[in-house]
């Protein structure tokens, strides 16, 4: 293996066992660039694209209480082409990165703090928080683009290298409303950006779509009666699907600048359906349903006159206890997140709603060419009990019900894991799942991290391909892949 040290920004961090900066969480501070990687089994040459992984790694101490989505955004990737493959890693320099850079100390308050802490504004629905850019990455217009959780900046890097181009140009149009929220996604027929945001200032909500020369071509409000915490959306061929669930701030305490979380079990789930741009103007149509909370969406279609969502119910959203202010309660085990759908009657304006599967199961991923279509097949990650880790993964076949696992192996942890379809894969019936699942996979007692390459239509059969990174990595969040025909390095932010 050679490894090249890129850089090593400045840390002043302690991270004295705290449970997000150490174990599986243990922050990165070295940047490189790795070849020659060590390959167990043979990596498929149908693999030609980029595997993308999304970090939290704190760099400075914190001011107050450190939240395990506090870390600053660092994007690790695994770049494969004919059997072969090289690994890099980058930090994701936002503005508050840089500004901490400079000032040699952490200057915003974490999640869990008050926002009095900061020495700055900030960004965020919330107020006060550093936008690290950490939770998401997607590619978009042949680039890389990271988000945050609370609405921030959109920021581009290059997908093969992981060059930083900066803040989106049409970021700025946006802003007024925080800028976008953790989830985007890419129409695979348009090549759309669809987004949304959220804040404390009605309308409360906004929905936009960015084209794939990077133009904002659309850009709504969606009012709602109040602020809200909506993290994910799905769509179809002519909606977006937007949500307002009773999990959000205490309403009443926000004037105090307290941002505490309820949940109203007597209020209802509310579902917009939003029509993209290109569809007829319609109007927002609200649907409602039992209620309950969804931080991820699997997929959705548009059937006759019904569109079928597809995501992650939680039986509790909120613990019986409250949240404990350290993280501690993050773990789906305590919110119990199953497969379900919801039916919403554009005619009739009913819902029909069942759950799919009892499992504890989260951070589902499919075959991103069937997203807003009816597919067959999703990867859903395994919860490890009493903890924000993964175990394994779990292959649904949507159509039979039927189901294959592959668990990583005892102290050994993962996340987010794409479907990665084979560069020369078909489009019809039987070719969803012509492809492989990959995955960085933490292993504690080997003191190391891998991806792991798993075929997609046998999963139980374990991996065809182990390659082993330079170095142990934050287990992280969100994950994508890009097929090598979606990517461009020839394009720069506009000065």
């Amino acid at each position: 293996m050679h490894i090249d040290l890129v850089d090593e920004p400045l840390h002043t961090l302690q991270p004295q066992g705290h449970p997000f900066m150490s174990g599986p969480f243990t922050p990165n501070w070295q940047e490189v660039n790795a070849s020659g990687l060590e390959v167990i089994g043979e990596i498929p040459r149908r693999l030609n694209g980029v595997y993308l992984r999304n970090t939290q790694n704190p760099v400075h101490q914190p001011l107050g209480t450190y939240h395990a989505f506090d870390g600053d955004g660092m994007v690790h990737l695994l770049s494969f082409q004919d059997g072969r493959c090289e690994y890099r890693n980058r930090f994701v320099r936002t503005r508050g990165f840089e500004e901490e850079q400079a000032a040699g100390q952490a200057l915003y308050a974490g999640l869990i703090d008050r926002p009095s802490l900061a020495t700055r504004p900030g960004w965020g629905a919330r107020g006060g928080l550093k936008d690290t850019s950490a939770t998401d990455v997607i590619v978009h217009a042949g680039q890389a683009l990271t988000t945050f959780y609370q609405c921030g900046e959109p920021y581009y890097l290059d997908a093969r290298t992981l060059e930083m181009k900066g803040v989106a140009p049409w970021g700025a149009k946006v802003m007024d409303g925080n800028g976008i929220s953790a989830h985007p996604k890419v129409c695979p027929r348009s090549g759309d950006l669809l987004f949304f945001n959220y804040s404390k200032q009605a309308p409360f909500m906004h929905y936009g779509e960015v084209d794939k020369d990077h133009r904002l071509v659309h850009y709504v409000p969606v009012p709602l009666p109040g602020p809200r915490l909506p993290h994910d959306m799905m769509f179809t061929e002519h909606f977006a699907i937007l949500n307002d669930f009773p999990l959000h701030w205490d309403e009443a305490l926000l004037p105090q600048g307290r941002h505490k979380l309820v949940y109203h079990a007597d209020r209802p789930s509310r579902f917009a359906l939003v029509p993209r741009r290109h569809a007829p103007q319609t109007g927002i149509q609200w649907f409602e349903a039992s209620p309950t909370y969804v931080l991820h969406w699997l997929n959705a279609w548009e059937e006759g006159d019904e569109v079928v969502l597809h995501g992650y119910h939680q039986k509790t959203p909120m613990p019986t206890g409250g949240y404990d202010n350290t993280g501690g309660t993050l773990g789906p085990s305590r919110y119990g997140p199953t497969l379900y759908e919801w039916r919403l009657h554009r005619v009739t304006g009913a819902v029909r709603e069942r759950r799919l599967d009892e499992r504890h199961l989260e951070f589902g991923m499919v075959n991103a060419r069937y997203w807003g279509r009816p597919y067959r097949y999703s990867y859903n990650m395994i919860a490890h009990p009493g903890s924000f880790l993964f175990d394994g993964i779990l292959r649904y076949d949507h159509t039979s019900s039927q189901s294959q696992r592959y668990l990583f192996g005892e102290g050994r942890f993962g996340s987010e894991s794409p479907m990665a379809p084979c560069h020369d894969a078909g489009t019809g019936p039987g070719d969803e799942d012509d492809g492989y699942v990959v995955s960085f996979v933490t292993d504690m007692s080997a003191d190391r991290s891998e991806c792991i390459v798993l075929d997609a239509r046998n999963i139980a059969a374990g991996p065809v391909a182990r390659i082993l990174l330079p170095h142990r990595i934050s287990s992280g969040t969100h994950a994508c892949w890009a097929d090598a025909s979606e990517i461009r390095s020839d394009w720069q932010v506009p000065a």
